[in-house]
């Protein structure tokens, strides 16, 4: 399958290391918060990944490819493109990972320069809602892509002979070219339905932060398959809420002691 040409990421090693992370067979999926400059803890339940954020603070999508080959990554935030802004599906524009490759995604792609941050939010104030589609608030999916083999033309026989150092050499198949459309968040409404509002304590979402500087440039890549090799999807929400999910394990309540030793020590 021929695809678009698709953003490539020039952050190689931003990625933190030694954070929790949801792990897939190809890629690996982190977030770490900005805010307090750690990497969220990522909890498993009933099969589910989940991470706890907190209203206001900048994050960051951590990706490491676990494999020896390049991979494409389609990130989708609230079930929103983070490259293009249209509402999410596989086919869509994504990030491409050289083998064994960490990085980071700090927010909505603005422009090859640009990004609009990622930043923990209210249900109603996320980019999502604010665009008018709260369905899909609260969860980050990453569809992961192998790169299609390229396989060397055949030679004529009589060229065959003349030139038999080429056998080796690989030559690609045209792909298709073109650049991620803009975010069409513009054309929708953006007004808040009646169901969002009555949503007001609904799901922590992602904001439209403010703008910064993320470079990246342009590279031609073909997927193997028009389906991805995986998907790795990972819940978010407040501790608050996952805690009165379950998701979260209770804390121990601190049980004072009258007696906690036998003699006063010095103050």
């Amino acid at each position: 399958m021929k695809t678009l040409l698709l953003t490539l990421t020039v952050m190689a090693g931003l990625a933190h290391p030694g954070g929790a992370a949801a792990a897939g067979r190809w890629v690996d999926l982190g977030v770490y918060d900005r805010t307090s400059q750690r990497a969220l803890p990522v909890y498993r339940h009933d099969g589910r990944y989940y991470i706890a954020g907190e209203p206001g603070h900048r994050y960051q999508l951590s990706l490491r490819n676990r494999s020896a080959a390049d991979l494409m990554t389609v990130l989708s935030v609230d079930g929103v493109n983070v490259i293009s802004g249209d509402t999410a599906d596989w086919s869509q524009a994504g990030y491409v990972l050289a083998p064994h490759e960490a990085t980071d995604v700090l927010g909505w792609r603005k422009s090859l320069a640009q990004v609009a941050d990622f930043v923990f939010a209210d249900f109603a104030r996320s980019y999502a809602v604010r665009t008018g589609r709260p369905d899909n608030v609260g969860v980050i999916g990453v569809a992961v892509f192998r790169r299609q083999r390229v396989y060397p033309p055949p030679m004529p026989a009589a060229q065959a002979d003349e030139a038999p150092a080429r056998a080796g050499q690989l030559s690609a198949p045209p792909v298709e070219t073109g650049m991620a459309r803009p975010g069409a968040a513009s054309s929708r409404d953006a007004s808040m339905t009646e169901a969002t509002r009555a949503r007001a304590d609904g799901p922590l979402g992602t904001g439209h932060g403010q703008r910064e500087d993320s470079p990246i440039s342009m590279v031609d890549f073909e997927r193997a398959s028009s389906t991805p090799d995986e998907v790795i999807t990972l819940y978010y929400d407040t501790r608050a809420h996952l805690l009165a999910q379950g998701v979260l394990p209770a804390p121990v309540p601190r049980t004072p002691q009258p007696f906690p030793d036998h003699f006063v020590p010095d103050p």
